[in-house]
């Protein structure tokens, strides 16, 4: 049979189980299971097994970082954590906002999750960004936004691990290229959603109880490890013992819990994420086995290149409406294959970052529901509506990269470049928030 047949058929019955409500994991491996006997190859057991577990050590370290998360949270630590930026900075309205968008991300660094993002680190950001005069549809922009760029930001990002598994190529070399693409992003994002109707909060606003240096002991060994690994101190452990060697140190924080129980919770919320990865993996198999793999990747590589561009930047965030994994799977090889001649690497961070959107995109909008969930909101159209330019900027910055990848190769790969940059940015935004606060700008 035709591939492009094979195709539409893979892609039809995805679609009409997605429609029907099914979870997209099941879509995707009863979409790859039909499409074989139809091909007129016949029905492999074999391939089926081979590609469900083709994305383990991405579940692996899903199920590791999700436990790891809620440890941190179930201590206290994210807690006490946000309370002391806010004690800090109470006053540094603009800054603030800067370090919280940081934190938000770091649930979505850490799990490869918008949406546990947005439950954990969000969920404690909001109340604080609310109080800082911003309206809810725009606090939860942020929130949402920010939870976005924190799934693609290192050291852990799904869609790119399931890009690179696509064409074999390792999780080796993304952190700097991810760094550049995400950071300058969800600064941006913020500036712009809270650019009018942001305040300092008011100092009886603040709560002033300082937490014992213990509670963050899970994250100093969890840098510490990494630190030590990168420099080849100590054999490679592997991301996810040192999620579970980290998560077991969070037992000596503020509050006590059932280590048992959390582990069981962690794991449960996120079964969602790691049955798509079976099944992307199952659907990535039959497209190679069927040659419909080898047909996208022919059919866009004789597309002109402006159709090339302008077909990753809109398609690939439009797709990740359905699914942000089953769109790195399905577009995002294929693309990656068809950018013949540019960086690998930062064309791969680039695309992955453009199928994260896809949970911002109707009709799901997982990042923005959630987000509107946070604050009681059954729609949450308003946010979607806010992050309009914040998504745009993305898409047009992303593919703007793609297009340049092998000229910003040497800015891109530079950890030392990056570094002075955003601290520079991180000093002019602090020395700018001091100026405006000493000359009583009451909407700074």
């Amino acid at each position: 049979m035709m591939e492009w047949l094979v195709f539409l058929i893979m892609i039809g019955v995805f679609l009409l189980l997605t429609f029907k409500k099914v979870p997209i994991g099941l879509a995707l491996a009863a979409s790859a299971i039909v499409a074989m006997p139809v091909s007129g190859m016949g029905f492999s057991l074999a391939k089926i097994f081979e590609g469900a577990f083709g994305y383990f050590d991405a579940i692996m370290v899903i199920a590791s970082a999700m436990i790891f998360m809620n440890s941190i949270n179930e201590s206290g630590m994210l807690e006490n954590l946000a309370n002391a930026i806010v004690r800090r900075f109470y006053n540094r309205p603009l800054f603030l906002m800067v370090l919280m968008t940081l934190f938000i991300m770091s649930a979505g660094m850490i799990t490869g999750s918008s949406i546990a993002a947005v439950l954990t680190t969000g969920a404690i950001a909001s109340p604080v960004l609310l109080k800082m005069g911003l309206s809810k549809n725009r606090a939860m922009g942020i929130v949402a936004m920010s939870s976005v760029f924190g799934m693609i930001a290192p050291p852990v990002n799904i869609p790119v691990m399931i890009i690179g598994q696509g064409v074999d190529m390792p999780y080796m070399g993304f952190t700097t290229p991810l760094l550049w693409i995400t950071i300058p992003l969800a600064l941006f994002t913020t500036l712009f959603l809270c650019r009018k109707e942001l305040k300092p909060i008011q100092k009886k606003d603040v709560v002033f109880v300082k937490a014992s240096f213990w509670v963050y002991t899970p994250l100093v060994v969890l840098i510490l490890l990494l630190v030590l690994e990168s420099a080849r101190v100590i054999p490679s452990l592997g991301m996810p013992l040192i999620f579970m060697i980290s998560s077991l140190f969070s037992l000596v924080g503020a509050k006590k819990y059932n280590y048992f129980k959390m582990s069981v919770k962690a794991i449960s919320s996120g079964l969602s994420i790691m049955s798509i990865l079976i099944g992307v993996g199952m659907f990535i198999q039959v497209m190679t086995m069927t040659g419909v793999r080898g047909f996208i990747v022919s059919s866009l590589i004789n597309l002109p290149n402006y159709m090339l561009y302008f077909t990753v930047g809109l398609g690939v965030p439009l797709f990740g409406a359905v699914s942000c994994y089953g769109s790195a799977s399905v577009l995002g090889v294929p693309f990656l294959l068809a950018f013949i001649g540019g960086n690998d690497i930062i064309i791969a961070a680039c695309i992955s970052m453009l199928a994260a959107l896809g949970d911002m995109m109707p009709p799901n909008s997982l990042a923005a529901n959630f987000s509107a969930g946070l604050i009681g909101e059954k729609k949450y159209f308003g946010i979607v509506k806010q992050s309009i330019v914040p998504i745009l900027v993305t898409i047009v910055y992303s593919v703007s990269i793609i297009i340049f990848s092998r000229s910003l190769k040497g800015v891109m790969n530079n950890i030392l470049i990056f570094s002075v940059t955003a601290g520079i940015t991180l000093l002019i935004i602090y020395l700018l928030d001091v100026l405006r606060y000493r000359r009583g700008d009451k909407n700074a």
